[in-house]
Formats: C-alpha cells, sequence, structure tokens
C-alpha cells in the first residue's frame, strides 16, 4: 500500500480463528474504499495465526501484528494497532464483531464536517441465536448533533465504548489505553470526555456487537464473564479510577453522573442474572460491591430508576435475601413487591416507608384493576403428565383486599382450572393456593400444536373483569418433560426473573405437519394469488349479473364495525330494508354486533360477494385492482375531512409515477355517490382525488350521535377504560407521520410530564393512528388509557371533555361537539412543508390553542375554560366550515337518496295509521300467508 489510507481500523483478536475473518470483510466491504486493516493479535495460541497471514495475501490493504506474549486485556493490542496506524482517522473493532457497510465513510464525512475530535454512533447487539437486533439505549443516539463537551451532555456517558466511534489519530496517541486491567474502555472514554473539546454524535447504527448464548462453544468475552468475583472487582476498579480522572482534569461536578451510569450499566448487568446466581456468589457479591457503593452520595441514587435503587439500598444495609427478591422484579413480567406499604399518597418497596424504597413513580398502586398488579411464586414439580404446583399470591396493593367476591383461575392456555386461595397464618401476607394440571387433558386441535404458552394466575372481580400475571419459579427449578398424544412436552423456568413456561413440540408423524403445511401453501399460492382471483373476479362479473338485494360493506379497509357505513347499515335495519348486507372484516368478529354476517377480506368468498354484491358501501376503498360489476351501485363515504392533502396531492401519489396514480384513478371512477359532509370537502377533495360523480350533500352519517348525544355510549366507554367517575377526560388523537409510520413519533406529547402534572383531575384516552404502533409504558397506564383498538371512536368522542390532536381530520367530527380543542404542533413547519403538505393554516383557523410543548399544553387544561373561551369567533368560524350540514338526519337522507329503487324511506306515521285503517276496514285486502305484498 503507497497511498496514505484515509481510514485505519484496528482489529484485535486473541483465540479467535473462527469469527476474525467475518470481522475484517466486514471492513474490506466498506463503501470508503480508501481504508487499511490492522490486525492486532494478542499472541494466539489457536489458528488465528494463519486466518490473519490468508488475509493478508488476498488483499494488501490488510497489515497483521502480532505480540509476543498475551497481556491479558484489550490495552495492549489496540495501542499496538494505533501505534501501526498510518490514516488521519482510527476505529476499533473485536474480532467478534463487525462494522455496518457505510459506518467509515458516513463517520469520516461527519467528522469533517463538524470538526468534531471524534463522532460516536448507534450500537445493534444482534444475538445470535435468534437473529435479532436490539439498539444500545437508543435515546442517546435519537439525534444527530454535535457537543461541545461532555459537561453539554453527561448522559453519554453510558457510551463508554471505543468500539463504535471514528477518532482524529493525533488524539488517540494523546490518550491511550491502559494495558494493566480489565474495562479499560470505561477509563479511556472517561478520559477522551475530558480531553476532547468537541464531539459529534450520529443516530445510525455503525457497529454490530454480535452476542453469543453462553451454551455457544464461541469465547464469550470479558465482559460477558459475568459469573467470576474478579470481573466484579475490574468493573469496579475501572469505576473509581474513572471517578479520580474527572476530578484530575477539574470536572468533579460531573462524578455523580459518571457514578449513575455505574449504576444504570454496570451494576445492572450484574443483577439483571442475579436470580439465577446461588446463595453464596450473591452473598459475596453484595460484599464486594458494598464499599464502593457506600462512597457515593446519597444524591446519586435519587434520578435512577426506582427499583434499581431498591436494589442498591438492599446492598447497602446487607441483605441478600431482600436482594433477590427486587432484583426479580427489573426484568420482564417486572412482577411487583411482595409487600408495599403507602403513606402520605407515597409508595414504598418493603413494610417500611424507607424513602431510598420509594416506587411511588412506577405507579403500580394506581392501576386500574384489569392493569393491576399481583406477584404470584410457584414451587412446581411433575409427576408423569401432571404438573403441580403450590402458589403464593402477595397482594401488595390491596387490590384483593379492595375487591371482595373476587375468584382465581390458573390458566395454562386454553384449559382453566379453579384455585381456592386461603389466607397465610405465617405474618407474611399473601394467599395459597394449590392446583394439579393434567397436560394430556390440554388440547390443540386434531393437528396438535408446535410452540409455547406462559401460564397465568387470573383474578375475576364480580363485575367480569380480569387482572392476570405470570408465575415466578425458582430458577433452579429442574424442567419437567413427558410425552403426550405425539407430543414432547417441556414445563421449565424461563429468563432472567425466571417465570413458568410451557413448550410443546410436536414428535413423530406430527413432527411432519409443517413440512406438508408448507408445501400445501406452496401448492395453494399458485391459485391463491391476486392475479388469479384478479381473474376469476372478472371472469364472474362478465357472466353473473349482481343481486339487487345483496350489499357489501366495508369500513376502513375491513377494519371493524365503525364509521359513516355502520351508521348507513343501522339506518336499513331500523327500516327492515329488503337487503342483504355482508361485512368485508380483516379479523375477527371482534365488536361486530351478534348478526352481522361476516367475509373474511380478500377471501374467495369475499370475491364472489363483490362480484355478486348490488351494492357496495365503504369508507375508504375497495380492492383497488377490481373493477365494479355492470349495474352495482358503489357508494363512497369517506373516512374524513380536513386540513391535510388528500388524493393526487398526497405523498403516496403527488410523485409523477403513472401506475399508482392511474390505478386510483381508475379505483375513484367506480364511485356512483359521494358522501360530502360539507362544502370545503367538496372544494378540496373533490378535484384533488379527480372525482366527477354525483355528491350527497347531507353531512357524515357518522356524525349524528355526535350531534343528538349518547349517554349510553359515553357511560360503556368509561366502564370499559376503568376511568374513574370523577375524572375529566382528555382524547389525545394524532395523527401519523407518513415518514415514519408505526415508529410511536406521532406521540409528541410528554405523558409523563402530563401524569405528574394533572393525573389528580384528568384521565387521558390515547387514540393513535391505525398504522401506528405505541405502547404506554406501565408507569403511565394509571393516567392514560391505550384505545386505538377501541371499536367506535364516536364513544371516546362523547365521553371526552376536550380533545388533544395535531392534524388529525378527527378535528372536523369534534367540532360538531362544541367542546373544548387543543393542538400540539410542535412540527407544524416540517409537516406542512416536508412531511404530509396541508391545504389551510392551522394556526390562522384553530379552534383552539396550538401548543408546541408539553408545558403549554398542561398550562391550558388548568385552565381550560378561560383558555378555549378566547377561541370562540374561531369555533363558531372553524363549524361554519367544516360542520354546517351535520344536523342530526345524514344517514336517513343517505339512505333516502341512494338507496331510494328498494323504496327503503322512513314511512309517515300518518300514512302508516291510514294503511292499517284501512287494512281493518277491507280485509279481503289483506295478503294471505305466502303471497307477496
Amino acid at each position: 500500500m503507497i497511498n496514505v489510507p484515509e481510514c485505519s481500523v484496528v482489529v484485535i483478536t486473541y483465540n479467535d480463528a473462527a469469527r476474525l475473518a467475518r470481522a475484517v470483510r466486514s471492513v474490506l466491504r466498506q463503501s470508503l474504499r480508501d481504508i487499511e486493516v490492522i490486525i492486532a493479535d494478542d499472541a494466539s495460541t489457536d489458528g488465528t495465526e494463519r486466518v490473519a497471514r490468508e488475509l493478508q495475501r488476498q488483499d494488501p490493504r490488510v497489515r497483521y501484528l502480532r505480540g509476543e506474549v498475551n497481556s491479558g486485556g484489550c490495552g495492549v493490542p489496540r495501542n499496538r494497532g494505533v501505534a501501526a496506524a498510518r490514516a488521519p482517522y482510527v476505529m476499533f473493532l473485536d474480532s467478534d464483531d463487525e462494522l455496518t457497510r457505510h459506518a467509515c465513510k458516513s463517520m469520516l464525512l461527519e467528522i469533517e464536517r463538524t470538526g468534531a475530535d471524534f463522532v460516536t454512533g448507534q450500537i445493534s447487539r444482534l444475538y445470535e441465536w435468534t437473529g435479532k437486533t436490539a439498539r444500545y439505549y437508543p435515546a442517546l443516539f435519537a439525534r444527530r448533533r454535535t457537543v461541545e463537551g461532555i459537561a453539554r451532555e453527561p448522559e453519554m456517558f453510558l457510551d463508554s465504548f471505543s468500539t463504535n466511534k471514528l477518532y482524529r489519530a493525533e488524539l488517540l496517541r494523546r490518550v491511550p489505553f491502559r494495558e494493566d486491567m480489565h474495562y479499560e474502555d470505561h477509563v479511556f472514554s472517561t478520559a477522551l470526555y475530558c480531553t476532547a473539546r468537541r464531539f459529534a454524535v450520529v443516530p445510525w447504527v455503525v457497529y454490530l456487537w454480535h452476542r453469543a448464548s453462553e451454551e455457544s462453544e464461541a469465547r464469550l468475552s470479558i465482559s460477558l464473564c459475568l459469573t467470576e468475583m474478579a470481573n466484579v472487582r475490574s468493573r469496579i476498579r475501572a469505576a473509581r479510577l474513572s471517578d479520580d480522572i474527572l476530578r484530575d482534569n477539574g470536572l468533579g461536578d460531573l462524578v455523580h453522573e459518571r457514578q449513575r451510569r455505574f449504576i444504570r450499566q454496570d451494576l445492572r448487568v450484574y443483577l439483571n442474572p442475579l436470580p439465577s446466581r446461588d446463595p453464596a456468589w450473591i452473598e459475596e457479591f453484595v460484599s464486594v460491591i458494598h464499599p464502593y457503593l457506600a462512597e457515593l452520595d446519597p444524591a446519586v441514587f435519587e434520578t435512577v430508576d426506582p427499583l434499581l435503587r431498591v436494589c442498591c439500598s438492599f446492598i447497602l444495609d446487607g441483605r441478600p435475601d431482600e436482594l433477590l427478591v427486587a432484583a426479580r422484579s427489573l426484568n420482564r413480567p417486572k412482577p411487583p413487591p411482595r409487600v408495599a406499604v403507602r403513606e402520605g399518597g407515597r409508595t414504598y418497596w418493603g413494610t417500611v416507608a424507607d424513602e431510598r424504597r420509594e416506587i411511588t413513580s412506577l405507579r403500580m398502586a394506581e392501576l386500574p384493576y384489569s392493569a393491576s398488579r399481583l406477584r404470584h411464586e410457584a414451587v412446581v414439580t411433575g409427576e408423569g403428565t401432571l404438573i403441580r404446583l403450590a402458589i403464593t399470591t402477595y397482594d401488595p396493593f390491596g387490590v384483593l383486599t379492595a375487591t371482595p367476591g373476587w375468584t382465581a383461575f390458573l390458566r395454562f392456555r386454553n384449559h382453566r382450572v379453579r384455585l381456592e386461595p386461603r389466607e397465610r397464618d405465617d405474618g407474611d401476607g399473601g394467599y395459597l393456593s394449590e392446583a394439579t394440571i393434567d397436560l394430556a387433558a390440554i388440547r390443540h386441535g386434531r393437528l396438535g400444536f408446535d410452540g409455547r404458552y406462559d401460564p397465568v394466575v387470573e383474578i375475576v372481580n364480580p363485575d367480569g373483569r380480569v387482572t392476570s400475571d405470570r408465575l415466578l419459579v425458582d430458577p433452579s427449578t429442574a424442567p419437567c418433560g413427558t410425552t403426550i398424544l405425539w407430543h414432547e412436552v417441556v414445563v421449565k423456568a424461563e429468563g432472567t426473573a425466571a417465570f413458568l413456561r410451557v413448550l410443546w413440540r410436536r414428535q413423530g408423524l406430527l413432527r411432519q405437519l409443517p413440512r406438508l403445511k408448507r408445501a400445501a401453501t406452496r401448492l395453494l399460492r399458485k391459485v391463491d394469488v391476486p392475479e388469479v382471483k384478479l381473474r376469476v373476479y372478472k371472469g364472474l362479473i362478465s357472466v353473473l349479473p349482481p343481486r339487487g338485494d345483496l350489499a357489501l360493506f366495508e369500513s376502513d379497509v375491513g377494519a371493524g364495525y365503525t364509521g359513516n357505513p355502520r351508521y348507513i347499515y343501522e339506518e336499513l335495519r331500523r327500516r327492515n330494508a329488503p337487503l342483504r348486507v355482508v361485512w368485508s372484516a380483516v379479523g375477527t368478529r371482534g365488536d361486530f354486533p351478534p348478526g352481522v354476517r361476516l367475509v373474511r377480506r380478500m377471501s374467495w368468498r369475499h370475491i364472489w360477494t363483490m362480484a355478486r354484491a348490488g351494492y357496495w358501501v365503504d369508507s375508504h376503498g375497495m380492492p383497488l385492482a377490481y373493477p365494479k360489476p355492470p349495474g352495482t351501485r358503489y357508494l363512497q363515504t369517506w373516512h374524513g375531512q380536513g386540513i391535510k392533502s388528500v388524493g393526487f396531492d398526497a405523498p403516496d401519489l403527488r410523485a409523477d409515477f403513472d401506475g399508482p396514480r392511474a390505478t386510483w384513478r381508475a379505483a375513484v371512477e367506480r364511485w356512483d355517490a359521494l358522501v360530502s359532509p360539507s362544502a370545503e370537502f367538496e372544494r378540496v377533495f373533490v378535484p384533488s382525488n379527480g372525482y366527477r360523480g354525483r355528491l350527497l350533500r347531507h353531512g357524515s352519517p357518522r356524525c349524528d350521535v355526535l350531534v343528538h348525544g349518547d349517554r349510553e355510549a359515553a357511560g360503556r366507554a368509561r366502564e370499559r377504560l376503568e376511568i374513574p367517575h370523577w375524572s375529566r377526560v382528555l382524547l389525545y388523537a394524532p395523527t401519523y407521520r407518513d415518514r415514519a409510520k408505526g415508529s410511536g413519533q406521532s406521540v409528541r406529547a410528554d405523558l409523563a410530564a402530563m401524569a405528574e402534572a394533572l393525573s389528580a383531575d384528568w384521565t387521558v384516552i390515547l387514540r393513535t393512528h391505525p398504522v401506528e404502533r405505541f405502547e404506554v409504558p406501565e408507569h403511565l397506564r394509571h393516567f392514560v388509557r391505550q384505545a386505538g383498538s377501541y371499536p367506535e371512536v364516536n364513544d371516546l368522542i362523547l365521553l371526552s371533555d376536550a380533545l388533544l390532536t395535531d392534524y388529525s381530520s378527527l378535528m372536523c367530527d369534534y367540532a360538531v361537539t362544541g367542546r373544548p380543542m387543543l393542538f400540539l404542533i410542535d412540527d407544524w413547519d416540517e409537516y406542512r412543508r416536508v412531511e404530509r403538505g396541508v391545504y389551510h393554516d392551522l394556526p390562522a383557523i384553530a379552534p383552539g390553542p396550538c401548543l408546541t410543548t408539553t408545558e403549554e399544553l398542561i398550562e391550558v387544561l388548568r385552565d381550560l375554560d378561560g383558555t378555549t373561551a378566547s377561541f370562540a369567533t374561531k369555533y363558531i368560524a372553524f363549524r361554519r366550515t367544516w360542520c354546517a350540514e351535520e344536523k342530526g338526519h345524514a344517514s336517513a337522507k343517505v339512505v333516502d337518496a341512494f338507496f331510494e329503487p328498494f323504496h327503503t324511506q322512513a314511512p309517515d306515521p300518518g300514512e302508516a295509521w291510514e294503511r292499517a285503517l284501512s287494512a281493518a276496514r277491507h280485509p279481503s285486502r289483506l295478503p294471505l300467508p305466502g303471497r307477496p305484498r
């Protein structure tokens, strides 16, 4: 190699011949070609040298350095690699890991753009036994940014890796690695943060950290040898040295931040598997870790996770037995304590209100019944197909005490056994129950079962609500195995917290079922493919006339029983219209009322129904490629109106690609009539979709109930969501972001801050868009009710006292109620210019305050009446624009207008009375049985 490379990557290795080539090739495949690889071998005794020299022979960019004596750590080979590096920039790679393809190039461009001393990027763990990945502290790397020194972001102490960074070589020569210890990268990183004037952070993954299982034959890295007490001592030494480096560099005020990193990360890696350790190991661990924790200022513990703080308190008090109980709550299923005490509105772990063990912020004591937490600890024994369990149930928050008349069951998948809990009389509280499960009695259908499930204890209160939790077992519990009807069954402890799991595996001939199923699926795919279905469908509509008494209804592409189609259907039923209505659905019956005929969307039966139906009614679009049968009438009711761009102006169609635009144009041409809720909808929606057909200008059928109100619906929603009767309700309905669908980024309000400030008076119903993915954390479920799957949004509107949204079309429906609306639009400029695009200037027309921070939102909710009163004029104008046609009879008007051939108009009471009198006077005119009227 003659030219000086742009980047040197130092790959350190020791006795890793099997994985070295993979690591080196991840560097040679970099999109940055002007690169060198320095293999720094710490005196391997296996075939590592042979592999390294072969790699060197194959590519001149590879250089090989071999140490004469193994150093026992990583510092020596890294320093040796830095000394040999010829490039101005350096990265490190361990031989059991990989770099992502653009790591070097993207970070080099970033360091040159920012002038930083180093760039750090996201690490992703790659679990080799599953192939799954998980990002390391993703919040640290969420934003691309330049940081002017560690004092600006001490949270970055959590990033103590040396391998996810690109450095200026001259900086590395001023900050070498310690060569006399393990965890030298912790010490190095602290010195690096002290030295660097500026560093850059990038959000993309640059490093794949391979994690081999403990059962793997691959040699575990030093950081994973957690059972060795020397490993614990090495971490503590590295922590003390790091603290000293900060003090020596005049950054003593950051020592607390780095010590919090020790608790959150270093200590946590030992606490996670602690339940599986034997008592002697735990006792020694407490004695080793105690002195360092005792040195820390109590303020260091204040901001760490409450359960970690509880564990630290038991270490400091020298109580290994209590530490073991608490450590089991750090990981799934994160069980509650055995005992808790509440004083002054605060909750504490244990029987004493010790401030070190306060767990109020977890809000476990304030959860609604169906989400409430109990702790079930079971002793499991097995004999043949029988599994016997002795279960101790702890009720730390008095859920059972407050719910007289409850009953308990043990559920093994679809097999349920009644329990008879009795109160313990040993003074430790809780309940004892016993159960015997015959695994042979559990049925899985004729084809058997391949999979797993976790048994739970279900506590059912008198009104039918259920709360359930998994069973904790001793981690040392020996697996119970048996064979049942061509199945191998294993009952075992699972996970670091050790909960009960049951594994079923088909055996014998049943084991061939997956292979046969795959073969049958391949065969079926040859005929059950979209092209074949479309071809069959076109053949059907060319020879079969549609049935005038058959209607196919669909809402939100088969999502459920809701929207305009629902209310049109109910109007038809109210009139006893001579129509056989079938609903298209993508899932199970779910919340469809009894008696509603369903067909699975895109099944062969659905194809047949589409071809034969004389009427189509939906709120989005029947399958796009399917032409409407000749003679079928298609009512498009659409699913909302608002400020967002739609149709050919929306992101997915505004690009100049003929295929998608032509498909949508043909789909729109199928519509025979379109429900038009307002003149503004007609002004915007109609031209942006190229619609030229009939308009039904009667308002939205789905808004009729909002005009008239429905106390039963509001009460139903409050009961189902378990919202206290005294609480005001805020409906939070953000819309999705087109460039981040399914990411959860639409939930932009700080729900934790809202809970802290408002939970005494408010409950939030979170209604995310169907394409969104967001899970409410457990510690917020006392305040936030997740209702993305609630079947009817109108119930939520009628229950709520105010709406919080951003750009959702729900605002136009909500305006019918006249209730307050708030708009959290912190990304307004990006949304209107880059993201979706809009037709209206929302801040100019909004019928409520437009907010950019959660703090502003909290202040508004504290004085909601006063704030919203100032928007009365804007609210009137907003309703005039979007709701002028909402008079409460849209369903009836639409049915009259569209289904007129069937004479389904609601009968006039006077005319009905005259017909009845005429029939009474002239009995001969009454229809005979079986004779048509």
